[in-house]
């Protein structure tokens, strides 16, 4: 028999039910806290209930980290069951998860391991899998974490957004850098480095009208980076039109390079930061 380990995420790794389910993997939620409530991302509220709030008051939530305590007795029950426990967390340039899902697992005697995804969303659901696999292999969870560290670079991260809206009003860029973008119809690609933990910068920046500033993106994206994975990939958005997602991702599978192709919402932690219009293509290269 194999190691008995549970595979946990955050909830940010935005797999879909289907897919957790599929790969045995336990997700933790984040907190989003809106005006003097406070709630579960996905459980008590949703991106459109986010959205609408923005629209009507311009004001958005604050996301917040689960903390230390938190996740000491999310893994507590999986380790008192007699499992080790691998956890993938959000990239730790983005969020305080990473730091205190450590500090959590330092408690269980290294029956807990916890990896830096160095990334978001489906970037972070691609490693989620791909630790999912090892484990099925019958890897311990030091084993399986070992293995999929040497993978983080290769997850690739990007997603273009229509208007810049949300991110300004969250500081992520100036109140004028947005109204410039959006007078001129400019669209920017948002890319995720791994090698800096998560870090996001732009990569390029399209113009004209978004359904066709997503096809061009998923063109130049998937021939980036090298050689690609052909396991999966995933189109994930934050709440776009379902035409618009469906051509994307009709266009992906008919480049017939990928086994799989995925499409997955964005959670309300992910979402509140960049809004509606947003989607991204995600996989990884080999």
């Amino acid at each position: 028999m194999g190691n008995k380990v549970i595979l946990t995420a955050d909830r940010t790794c935005d797999l879909t039910k289907e897919l957790l389910e599929r790969y045995k993997v336990h997700d933790i939620p984040l907190h989003i806290n809106l005006g003097d409530n406070t709630y579960d991302d996905w459980e008590t509220i949703t991106p459109e209930e986010i959205y609408d709030h923005f629209y009507k008051t311009k004001e958005l939530p604050r996301t917040a980290a689960n903390s230390v305590g938190e996740y000491t007795d999310f893994f507590k029950k999986f380790v008192d069951d007699g499992y080790e426990v691998l956890h993938i967390s959000l990239g730790a340039s983005l969020s305080v998860t990473h730091q205190s899902s450590t500090l959590a697992a330092a408690d269980f005697d290294s029956k807990v391991e916890v990896v830096d995804s160095c990334n978001l969303s489906t970037g972070s659901g691609l490693i989620v899998i791909k630790a999912a696999e090892f484990i099925e292999q019958g890897m311990s969870a030091k084993e399986a974490k070992e293995a999929v560290e040497e993978l983080i670079h290769k997850s690739h991260a990007s997603f273009v957004i229509d208007k810049l809206d949300f991110l300004a009003a969250g500081g992520r860029c100036s109140a004028i850098e947005a109204f410039g973008a959006n007078l001129l119809g400019l669209k920017p690609c948002i890319e995720v480095s791994t090698q800096e933990h998560g870090k996001m910068g732009v990569n390029k920046k399209y113009r004209g009208k978004f359904n066709k500033v997503c096809i061009d993106y998923m063109n130049d994206i998937i021939t980036k980076y090298g050689e690609v994975d052909t396991a999966r990939a995933f189109v994930t958005h934050a709440g776009c039109d379902e035409e618009l997602v469906e051509s994307v991702r009709k266009a992906l599978v008919e480049k017939n390079i990928f086994d799989e192709v995925f499409v997955s919402r964005a959670s309300c932690t992910i979402s509140s930061h960049c809004g509606p219009n947003t989607l991204g293509v995600l996989f990884m290269t080999k």
